[in-house]
C-alpha cells in the first residue's frame, strides 16, 4: 500500500498545503519588507514623514500641490525629512528654500538628518549639500535630485 492510495479522494496532498502556506508566509514577509522611506530615527532638526502638528501634509486648497510645511518649520542651516513625500526640504539662508529626494544616492535609503548644512544618509554615512544637494561624502557618487517646491507666504508646497 502506497500514501497515494491512503489519500482521499479531492483532498490536497499534505506537501500541497505546507508549500502554499509557505508560500503565503513568503508574499507576507516580502510585502512587510518593502520600502516606505519612513524612519524612526531624527534629530531636532530632522522630522520624518507628515507632520501633522505644523500642518503638512494636506492638499492645498485651490492652488493645487501638497503643504508640506510652514517656512518657520524648517531651521536656517536645517531642514526637515518628508518620508511619505520622498522629499527633504532645506533652508540653506535665511528665507532661501529647496527641495530634494529624500532617497540616498548610494543603496536607496532615507536621509535622516540635517544640520549644519549638510543632509545625512544614516545606512552608509553619505553626506549631501543643503545648498545645492551635491555629494560632500561619499559613498554616493551622485547628488540627491532637486524636487519642485513653491513657498507662499508662508507655507511650503511641493509643486
Amino acid at each position: 500500500m502506497t500514501s497515494e492510495s491512503l489519500q482521499p479522494q479531492g483532498t490536497p496532498a499534505r506537501r500541497t498545503v505546507v508549500a502554499a502556506v509557505g508560500a503565503a508566509g513568503l508574499a507576507v514577509a516580502l510585502t512587510a519588507c518593502g520600502s516606505d522611506d519612513k524612519s524612526s530615527s531624527g534629530s531636532s532638526t530632522t522630522q520624518n514623514g507628515s507632520d501633522a502638528s505644523s500642518g503638512g501634509g494636506g492638499a492645498a486648497a485651490g492652488s493645487g500641490g501638497t503643504v508640506l510645511a510652514k517656512t518657520a518649520d524648517i531651521p536656517e542651516g536645517g531642514g526637515k525629512v518628508f518620508g511619505g513625500q520622498g522629499v527633504v526640504v532645506t533652508q540653506p539662508t535665511k528665507g532661501e528654500f529647496k527641495a530634494f529626494s529624500s532617497k540616498c544616492t548610494h543603496q536607496g535609503c532615507a536621509v535622516n538628518e540635517i544640520a549644519g548644512g549638510v543632509i545625512k544618509c544614516p545606512c552608509h554615512h553619505s553626506e549631501f549639500s543643503a545648498a545645492d544637494g551635491s555629494v560632500k561624502k561619499g559613498p554616493a557618487t551622485q547628488p540627491l535630485p532637486a524636487k519642485s517646491i513653491s513657498v507662499s507666504g508662508d507655507e511650503i508646497k511641493l509643486a
